[in-house]
This record gives structure tokens, sequence and C-alpha cells, in this order.
């Protein structure tokens, strides 16, 4: 089988600063992957890397079978990106963006907006889609990447923090829609700090540490079993295990050490 994701001694460096160090790896088409990792680990440099927007220090990338090249973009259709924040034309609608950015990736005007307005009411967006985003809540912009990301019918997801922003009921249905296109042969790179939700819809999980790859394989392989969860394994594989002494000095400060007035 063809891997979806194929990334081969990649290393990224800022100067003096290395901040991804000979990661490898590849994904099958119809995996959901949880890429977790601390802030600052490399996450977004390494989805940044895949996608183009910058460059490896060395190390080589495939996706679909195909090398990734700086001078060829093609292979760019058959992505969909959720970056963790993103920039919408606010003074457009809905409608509006979502259509223009059907027509970005080669549909018709009113195959993007007609697909994209399905798209919408399906998720609650129906009522507010011709209402400009500069009057959306953070979840409905959410949405919106959501549904940009998907509306040319991508192989590989690039989902970063997908889930901010949205009610309990809409992370349900993003769930289901995840696992829905996981089945359909779609391949899901996602990372998020909600280690629950990675625990429960990640085919496989892959953990960086301080631009390393520190754990990859399914939950019950890298827990080998033990008695844990994700949070835990997370925070014993970084090193973190100061929550409680941080967590009980600041309540402190604030409280004035707890002592009576």
């Amino acid at each position: 089988m063809t891997p979806a994701i194929s990334l081969s001694h990649i290393t990224k460096n800022f100067g003096t600063k290395a901040v991804l160090k000979d990661v490898t790896f590849s994904i099958d088409p119809g995996t959901i992957v949880g890429y977790i990792g601390q802030n600052g680990a490399g996450k977004s440099t390494t989805v940044k890397i895949i996608l183009g927007l910058l460059q490896q220090t060395s190390g080589t990338i495939e996706l679909l079978g195909e090398p990734v090249r700086p001078d060829d973009a093609s292979y760019k259709r058959h992505i969909g990106y959720v970056p963790e924040s993103a920039d919408v034309f606010e003074a457009l609608t809905a409608r509006e963006y979502l259509t223009l950015i059907g027509q970005l990736y080669g549909l018709s005007e009113q195959a993007a907006g007609d697909k994209a307005e399905a798209l919408a009411t399906i998720v609650g967006l129906g009522p507010a889609f011709d209402r400009r985003i500069t009057a959306y809540s953070k979840g409905m912009r959410q949405l919106v990447l959501i549904i940009a990301s998907l509306l040319h019918d991508p192989d590989i997801l690039f989902w970063d923090e997908p889930l901010n922003g949205l009610d309990a009921n809409t992370v349900l249905v993003i769930e289901e829609i995840l696992v829905e296109l996981r089945n359909r042969g779609k391949t899901i790179f996602y990372s998020s700090h909600i280690m629950d939700v990675v625990q429960k819809l990640s085919d496989r999980i892959i953990l960086l540490n301080d631009g390393a790859v520190a754990a990859d394989g399914t939950f019950q392989a890298i827990t080998q079993g033990a008695d844990t969860n994700l949070q835990q394994l997370f925070n014993d594989l970084t090193g973190f295990a100061e929550h409680g002494e941080k967590a009980q000095a600041f309540v402190d400060i604030v409280t004035g050490g707890g002592a009576d007035e």
C-alpha cells in the first residue's frame, strides 16, 4: 500500500535552534493520526513543511507516493487544512467566502455555493449562511474553516486544534465526521491538546517531544497495556510532573497564601 504521508529524516533549523530532529514516519491511507506534543515541540512546523509553507533543512516528504517539491503545488489539491488560527475575510458572508474557496480548488461557482450551503446546513450554520462572518462567534468561524477544508473532497486532512470554540454537541458531530471520512479512505492528521479526544479518535498517536518522535503507535501499543490515560502518558514522556505544585503555588499567590485575614 502506498503511504498517504511519508516523512524521512526531516530536520528544521531556525538559525542555531533545531526545531525538528530527524522526524521519520509513514502513514497509511484511511488512518486517523493524533499528532501531539507540548507547545514549541514542532507540531505546527511539521505541518507547515508538509504544506510547503516552510522548507525543511534536510529530509524528504512524499504525499500519496509523490515527492513534495517547492516548485510544484499541484499536490495541494489533495489536501484540506484547518490551521490553529486563521484570518477569514470577515467582510464576506459565509456563502461568499466558501464559494470563493471552492472556486480556488476548481469547483464552479454554482457547485461550490450549493455544496457549501448543504454542509453548513447540516452543522447548524444554515440560518447564518448569508450573514457576514464578522458577526460570527468563534465556533461558527471554526465551522466555516472546517467546511472550507472539505469542499474539494481532499484525500488528506491536516487539522490543527479543529475543535476550538465548538460547543459539546457540535464536537460530537465533528468527531463522527472524522470517523466517517476515515472509513471512506481519507487520512486525517490532526493536532489537539484535548487528550481524551485524541485517545478516543486516533488509530495511531505520534508524540513529539523537543522536536523528536518520543512515541508512535496505537494507544494500546505506546502504553504497553498499562492502566493509564493519554494525558498521564503525555506528562510522563514530556517529563512534566509539576502541575499540582504549580497550581498550588498559583492559587497561594491569588489568595495570599490562604492565611486568615
